[in-house]
């Protein structure tokens, strides 16, 4: 068995209206000023926890991210332009994944002699300068108990990912009553996100029984909750399940991560700025058939988690897994061509390139990915 290590926040707190101990909580107590970094749409959702923190006697700065995805390089020293202005002790970040990794992000490099360009890649961010309370409003990404985040890097047209332990944050709160309001198109393409974390982990190359647990768990969650969330936003149950899955998908990050379906998507959000939840949704299918051969055994049991019987053989049981995620893609409206993403086959060979430039994900691929097989792939989804 492969040595493995565990990487998550000191603190987590889960449960519906848990936002509201955020005033109390010792890192709160103990900051003078704070900078929330909150999803712009949220701003007055969120009244009563920001008059808590005034009446509290902090020094706040309420900060709206309006950037539509991963930030640029450019649009993150904008952000960071103005942290480096206040000075915050404490940085909040509430929204969905981008907003979380800004905020990592900030907290990481407000007052760093570290830059963050020059930190692109595993392990060399040495600190985090700020203290760091991310709370999401997706079930997606997994942000808020991971140790990455993302950037849209612009010259490349793709994604760069910052991976450190001092990325983690001190406290995640997950309350699913944030996640109520969520529209069904982003409900559906941030849990199919989270949907994709779990299968990777639980694929990878560099899987590891102790976190396989969390993956199968994430997966059971998300397959029998995702539909029931999409068509009733409201339907709390299913959001506390889906909160609970997307959680087992961040904390499956740091130990093994993502591999194929996160590789080959890359292009797709950095060249075509197709929202990663989609692009990985699109994908999903297709690479599962690609590793199938690989490892029949673990994709049926993928199947299972999800409700499917077993089947007469692991490629049977495997095979109606793929499709029942397939037929879940479909009921939530999610298409399954890139044709469909204003994708040709024109674009093929450089979205293949760029794929093949993310060493850090490609290197966990259980079944070796070329160009070539990524280009063959690609056009399966055509």
């Amino acid at each position: 068995m492969n040595s493995i290590t565990l990487l998550q926040p000191a603190k987590v707190i889960f449960g519906v209206n848990s936002i509201h101990n955020i005033p109390d909580d010792e890192l709160i107590v103990d900051s003078e000023s704070i900078l929330v970094l909150i999803a712009a749409p949220l701003i007055n959702l969120l009244n009563d926890l920001v008059e808590q923190l005034k009446i509290k006697g902090k020094n706040l700065l309420l900060v709206p991210y309006n950037f539509p995805g991963e930030p640029s390089f450019k649009q993150f020293d904008q952000l960071l332009q103005i942290s480096e202005d206040f000075n915050p002790d404490c940085v909040i970040g509430i929204g969905g994944g981008s907003v979380l990794d800004s905020a990592k992000l900030l907290a990481a490099f407000t007052g760093n002699i570290q830059n963050y360009s020059d930190v692109i890649g595993v392990n060399l961010l040495r600190k985090r300068m700020k203290k760091l309370i991310c709370v999401p409003t997706t079930s997606g990404t997994g942000s808020e108990v991971s140790p990455i985040a993302i950037l849209l890097n612009e010259t490349i047209d793709s994604k760069s990912g910052i991976v450190s332990p001092a990325l983690l944050a001190d406290v995640a709160y997950i309350d699913p009553m944030l996640t109520v309001g969520l529209p069904p198109k982003i409900t559906a393409e941030t849990g199919m996100d989270a949907l994709c974390h779990c299968i990777e982990a639980y694929t990878n190359k560099f899987s590891h029984p102790v976190v396989d647990i969390y993956a199968l768990k994430g997966i059971e969650l998300i397959s029998k909750n995702l539909l029931r969330a999409f068509e009733n936003g409201n339907d709390l149950e299913a959001r506390s399940a889906m909160a609970l899955g997307s959680m087992y998908g961040g904390l499956v990050l740091g130990p093994v991560n993502t591999h194929a379906v996160h590789c080959l998507s890359y292009g797709l959000g950095g060249k075509f700025h197709i929202s990663h939840g989609l692009s990985n949704a699109v994908l999903l299918p297709a690479v599962l058939r690609y590793n199938l051969e690989i490892l029949p055994e673990k994709h049926a049991e993928i199947a299972i988690a999800m409700g499917i019987e077993a089947k007469t053989t692991v490629i049977e049981t495997a095979l109606a897994g793929i499709e029942f995620i397939e037929n879940l893609s479909r009921k939530c409206h999610i298409p399954s061509r890139l044709t469909e993403l204003g994708i040709s086959g024109n674009d093929l060979p450089e979205l293949a390139q760029i794929a093949m430039n993310t060493t850090r994900l490609l290197k966990n691929c259980p079944r070796q990915l070329s160009k070539e097989n990524a280009i063959a792939i690609y056009k399966t989804l055509m």
